[in-house]
């Protein structure tokens, strides 16, 4: 299945990463921007039924909910724990196709059948993870990865830039 039939609204990946741009170098406070990143992923990404951010807490092995699209989600997280604490663990993406076969995995939405995790680095250091959820299974394929992983280095490369309040 081609990207772009993925994609509502009719936009094109090109389209959602010039997009994802102009949010993350428009705007220097760190939580409008990671705001309107999820609402415009979640306006462009079809048949997802989640996604948003979990934030490293410094100094810790947790992370916290962050800005989102979805229906209520866990608040906190361990590194390590579910598809969310393996990504932050491994500094790696990880994608699930089928998340009821993934050992640990959190449902936090009992509809979510299959998840995407990516790791947002800055200056080297894990500083928090992108998480999409779909409901449909094996959703998520290497165009979709392609555009989430340029997302989250756009953020990487932003993230000093950006204040917290």
């Amino acid at each position: 299945m081609e990207f772009e039939n993925m994609l509502q609204q009719g936009a094109t990946i090109d389209d959602v990463k010039t997009f994802a741009r102009s949010i993350i170098e428009g705007e220097r406070n760190r939580i409008a921007t990671l705001a309107n990143i999820s609402a415009l992923l979640n306006q462009y990404l079809s048949q997802i039924n989640w996604v948003g951010f979990y934030l490293l807490i410094p100094g810790t092995d947790s992370l916290v909910l962050g800005p989102f699209q979805g229906l209520v989600a866990c608040t906190r997280i361990a590194v390590g724990q579910g598809v969310v604490g393996q990504c932050a663990k491994l500094h790696q993406t990880i994608v699930v196709p089928n998340v009821l076969e993934f050992p640990g995995h959190i449902a936090c939405d009992s509809q979510s059948r299959s998840e995407i995790v990516v790791p947002i680095h800055s200056a080297q250091q894990m500083v928090g993870v992108l998480d999409v959820d779909s409901p449909e299974f094996d959703r998520f394929h290497e165009p979709e990865q392609e555009v989430l992983e340029t997302v989250a280095q756009l953020l990487g490369e932003n993230w000093t830039q950006m204040t917290q309040n």
